[in-house]
């Protein structure tokens, strides 16, 4: 019965017959040559693995290898660059072979107490390291036979790799074989060959030998859980059952749970052979990665280590809780934001005060009140699905109502008012201009343009709250009633007068010939001199100004006939007071040779007898005075005397 389990074995294990590596499952390594890991070089492989000559650095010659972690474009960059060993591992050292002119064994060891009648799985992970490139693309390819020998040499099994072929990178293959070893055989040697002759090419890197046992496929399953990995958050209670099995042929195989620390040594649970083991994690369970799987092999082996053949490995991992920080932007002031913070995770829950609930790590309260202040709580969770809560204490302080007297008022030009505002401990006014102080709460204003006002008041918290004055300022009134007129009689003229003032009204006097006397600028006829008084009045309360303008009336166009400067005061100067009247007139004088000796134009300007400064002889001189208008162009006779 036990050849035939063994049979259905070798069947299932062998269905992989180009690797023949063991397709069920292995036991630890009985031997597990890794060479080490450190700085080039590696150590000198003892005399009896190898008869091939050690080199301590990198690129050996034929027949010679060495030990290294890495290797560099060796013979002209023929050899692929390696960074790593086959695990990846930049420090691990691999054997680094260029193989000998003929063939021979490049790697020897042997193998105690093994168990009788026990299948075993010989392995190691090789690479061609020829590039494709080198040696005009026909290079040597190694060929290697695994050989498995009892002590006294009489070969046990063999297993050929056929000729391993170059690729176009670095590229590590696992080759082996399994075997079942004689019921009276505890020792065997392990020897590997490269049947390949030396030359261009033959050259590979070697790595990772091992023996192990090799047995039917332990499956192993955590329950309730579709992987392979149970995780559990600190804290938490928690109990976890494993469940084993083999194929039905091999019901007779012991089995046992193991347990490790991460990657430590595997130690048998007292007692846990069932099929079943159930593991409870108390809630003070340290972080961690814990460690099981089932060992197996039959009952005669089963005492013995090497004999055994493990499942995959089932974890349990303890997560930390996640580390948290829960704060807030306080204290705030009641009307401003308030900002929830937290960190430490990927999902964030958050309550509060008046049934507060928000998500995110950053959460903001706006227009925030007295009344949301208090304790805010947070539920964080991690990646891991741990959860962890914090909590923070937000306090919000009261902000002041900043009151005025008033919000608009009005003065007059060069008037000033006071501005009353109260609320809070402390107050500043902007814009300073007109002030009085800028730091009280009633300060006097002195515009002298309307202004708005605004008071920032602050209490024992550093709150604040603003309030605004509007002091308008209106401009006292001015008034010019314009200069003097002059008119011919049955005339009329525009008077031209100007006034400045806010809401102002206006009234001239006498109210006699004239179009309107509330209107600026009227049109009078006066048939006679007389005298117009403006009065402009402030109807914001800002009082009156007033001004007066005179009319000449002239009946007709008077022009004198003589004069004499002489400065005894009396006709000093020739002056035709009529010329007001028409405001484009030409007025010229002329000796009795024809030279001009006074020309006016537009201004009724008088002559006093000099021309260029130099009194003019006494005698008769001829003035032609252009109006510009009727009655047109006047003539006459003027007499000069000394």
């Amino acid at each position: 019965m036990r050849i035939f389990a063994i049979a259905i074995f070798l069947l299932i294990a062998c269905h992989h017959l180009t690797a023949q590596l063991c397709q069920g499952s292995l036991g630890d390594p009985i031997v597990n040559i890794t060479f080490g890991a450190g700085n080039n070089p590696g150590p000198q492989l003892s005399a009896a693995a190898t008869g091939y000559s050690f080199v301590s650095f990198d690129c050996p010659m034929d027949g010679s290898y060495t030990v290294r972690n890495s290797t560099t474009s060796c013979f002209g960059d023929s050899w692929h660059t390696l960074t790593a060993d086959h695990t990846g591992d930049a420090n691990g050292y691999f054997m680094l072979v260029n193989a000998s002119l003929a063939p021979s064994a490049f790697y020897v060891d042997t193998v105690r107490g093994l168990c009788g009648n026990t299948t075993y799985e010989f392995a190691a992970w090789v690479m061609n390291i020829l590039k494709q490139s080198a040696c005009n693309g026909i290079g040597i390819e190694p060929n290697l036979t695994f050989s498995l020998e009892n002590t006294d040499g009489t070969i046990l099994q063999t297993y050929n790799t056929n000729n391993i072929p170059m690729q176009a990178s670095p590229t590590w293959q696992q080759f082996g074989f399994f075997f079942t070893t004689p019921i009276s055989v505890s020792n065997v040697v392990l020897r590997i060959v490269n049947n390949a002759v030396g030359g261009c090419g033959n050259d590979i890197a070697l790595d990772d030998i091992t023996f192990r046992a090799c047995g039917p496929q332990v499956s192993t399953s955590i329950i309730g859980n579709n992987n392979n990995t149970q995780v559990i958050c600190q804290g938490t209670a928690k109990s976890v059952t494993f469940t084993s099995s083999v194929p039905p042929a091999f019901s007779n195989y012991h089995t046992q749970w193991q347990s490790s620390p991460h990657n430590g040594v595997w130690t048998d649970i007292p007692g846990e052979t069932n099929p079943t083991l159930t593991v409870i994690f108390p809630a003070t369970t340290p972080p961690g990665v814990f460690d099981y799987r089932v060992s197996a092999a039959s009952p005669e082996n089963f005492n013995s280590l090497k004999c055994r053949v493990a499942s995959v490995i089932l974890f349990v991992q303890i997560n930390p809780l996640p580390v948290i920080s829960a704060v807030n932007s306080g204290p705030v002031c009641q009307n401003t934001t308030l900002v929830l913070s937290a960190s430490g995770g990927t999902q964030y829950a958050w309550s509060g005060a008046n049934n507060f609930t928000a998500s995110g790590s950053a959460v903001s309260i706006t227009n925030v009140q007295p009344t949301q202040a208090g304790k805010y709580y947070v539920l964080v969770t991690d990646t891991n699905g741990c959860t962890n809560t914090d909590s923070t204490v937000a306090v919000v302080n009261p902000a002041p109502i900043a009151t005025v007297a008033f919000t608009e008022a009005a003065i007059c030009t060069g008037n000033n008012i006071q501005l009353i505002s109260s609320g809070g401990g402390s107050y500043a006014w902007l814009p300073a201009t007109g002030l009085s102080s800028v730091s009280i709460a009633s300060p006097i204003a002195s515009p002298t343009a309307t202004t708005q006002y605004t008071v920032t008041v602050t209490n024992s918290f550093a709150c604040a709250d603003t309030a605004a004055i509007v002091v308008n300022v209106n401009e006292s009134p001015t008034a010019n009633a314009g200069p003097d007129k002059a008119i011919m009689a049955g005339t009329s003229i525009k008077l031209l007068a100007t006034a400045t003032g806010q809401s102002v009204t206006y009234l001239w006097a006498p109210n006699i010939y004239i179009d309107d006397a509330t209107i600026l600028q009227p049109t009078v006829s006066p048939p006679a001199d007389i005298t117009y008084a403006l009065t402009v009045t402030s109807t914001n309360g800002c009082g009156t100004a007033v001004d007066s303008m005179h009319v000449f009336m002239f009946k007709g166009i008077y022009i004198p006939s003589a004069f004499s400067p002489n400065g005894d005061g009396i006709n000093d100067t020739w002056k035709i007071p009529a010329l007001a009247v028409f405001p484009n007139f030409q007025l010229s004088v002329y000796d009795r040779f024809g030279h001009i000796v006074f020309q006016n134009k537009k201004t009724s300007l008088p002559w006093d007898g000099t021309y260029k400064g130099v009194p003019v002889s006494p005698g008769t001189y001829v003035y032609i005075l252009d109006l510009k208008n009727a009655p047109g162009i006047l003539k006459g006779k003027l007499v000069l005397v000394r």
